[in-house]
């Protein structure tokens, strides 16, 4: 197990901070929406145009986790997402634009990239189990974002808090350098990148029918996931007047249930139930728990809710770690950077599509009820093929 702990801890780090680096800009947009001259609701096109780079940076990591190693990969990631926070304290819009591909494209290659390291280091009965633990890093990220920035922002203002973020990123780069010639033996250096090989991994997705599979789930569950974040406090306090407090400790009981999921399910899927079978479980679960947010009731008691946002959460976002791991298990030997960066397109285009389709539609409905039983018809089918398939891994 000791051979575990640099790559899992370095990875667990660099994910943290990537995550940090997304969140950073929506928590401080309240205080500076005024100073950028912008609505705070044009938040959501920033959040869009960071995953819209994500989804592009994520086919090219494949090749350049191979010519690279996923390490030197990783501390690009970390200083695009920090030059991107650091360049939103200009105030400038474009800027500001330009600030979200910077980080959506160092956000993109880092999950394949670290998916890449461990593969390599983890046995194999604990794969999904250290993927999962990986993967928390993200929610963790979130949390980090929530706790520090804002009294960044009541201490030096909203642009210092954007440069401490930067800085963080950029300085870790110099962190996790020693890590590097451990982590990036295999690198092959001569290995051609070229964006025609942008295409390489979804020819990769597109050719193995049970990766594809887990792909297409990861678009609607990631969709799902984005939807009970982005809409749950507005739809409790909107349609049921619930004052924004509670409603803002219901998603805090679905992110922390998430948070928990991730390391339990990786768990349970590593000693009890099939990867696979165990993403349809949650994909079901998922359902299940966006039907009963639909049925809310303002005449139901407080702790029932409580309870139906934290199955929700619990399986909305605790799914990814096992996804990543199944994903990585399915790739041929050493391709699990690149077919992990395919499979992320079609993820983080459910982020991008996800939270806008359900907007549409309580927009041409009026309820944000027909919305959630919506995705949840997507994520229960979804579920269903992936708990009575098999997946076999390529060769």
């Amino acid at each position: 197990m000791n051979h575990l702990v640099l790559p899992l801890a370095t990875t667990l780090v660099i994910q943290a901070l990537a995550s940090l680096a997304t969140v950073t800009v929506p928590v401080f947009t309240p205080v500076a929406a005024e100073d950028i001259g912008m609505a705070p609701t044009y938040v959501g096109v920033f959040v869009a145009l960071i995953f819209v780079g994500a989804m592009l940076s994520s086919l090219v990591s494949g090749n350049l986790v191979q010519r690279y190693g996923g390490i030197r990969l990783s501390q690009v990631c970390l200083v695009l997402c920090g030059t991107g926070v650091a360049i939103t304290a200009t105030a400038s819009p474009p800027l500001l634009a330009a600030g979200a591909v910077f980080i959506g494209l160092g956000y993109g290659p880092v999950t394949p990239a670290s998916s890449h390291i461990l593969i390599r280091s983890t046995p194999q009965h604990l794969v999904s189990f250290v993927f999962s633990l990986k993967q928390s890093a993200v929610p963790l990220g979130g949390a980090i974002a929530g706790s520090i920035v804002p009294p960044l922002v009541l201490c030096a203002g909203w642009k210092s808090a954007a440069l401490v973020v930067g800085a963080v990123c950029l300085l870790t780069t110099l962190v996790v350098q020693p890590a590097r010639p451990r982590l990036d033996g295999d690198r092959r250096p001569g290995r051609l990148v070229s964006f025609g090989s942008a295409v390489e991994p979804l020819k990769m997705i597109l050719s193995q029918v049970h990766v594809l599979q887990l792909a297409i789930a990861s678009f609607f569950f990631s969709g799902m996931q984005l939807c009970l974040v982005s809409y749950l406090v507005t739809y409790l306090t909107h349609v049921f007047d619930m004052p924004l407090l509670t409603a803002g400790l219901a998603l805090s009981a679905a992110q922390g249930a998430g948070i928990i999921g991730r390391i339990v399910w990786g768990a349970v899927a590593d000693r009890f139930i099939y990867p696979r079978r165990m993403l349809g479980v949650l994909g079901i679960t998922m359902s299940l728990g966006a039907i009963g947010t639909a049925l809310f009731n303002p005449a139901w008691p407080y702790p029932v809710v409580m309870m139906v946002c934290a199955l929700f959460g619990a399986t909305a976002i605790g799914w990814n770690g096992v996804f990543l791991a199944e994903v990585a298990r399915l790739a041929p030997e050493g391709q699990a950077g690149m077919i992990t960066g395919g499979s992320l397109f079609f993820t983080f285009s459910g982020v991008v599509v996800g939270p806008p389709l359900f907007g549409i539609i309580v927009s041409i409905t009026g309820s944000y009820s027909t919305g959630y039983l919506a995705f949840a018809a997507c994520t229960l089918i979804s579920g269903m093929v992936l708990a009575f398939t098999h997946g076999k891994k390529a060769t």
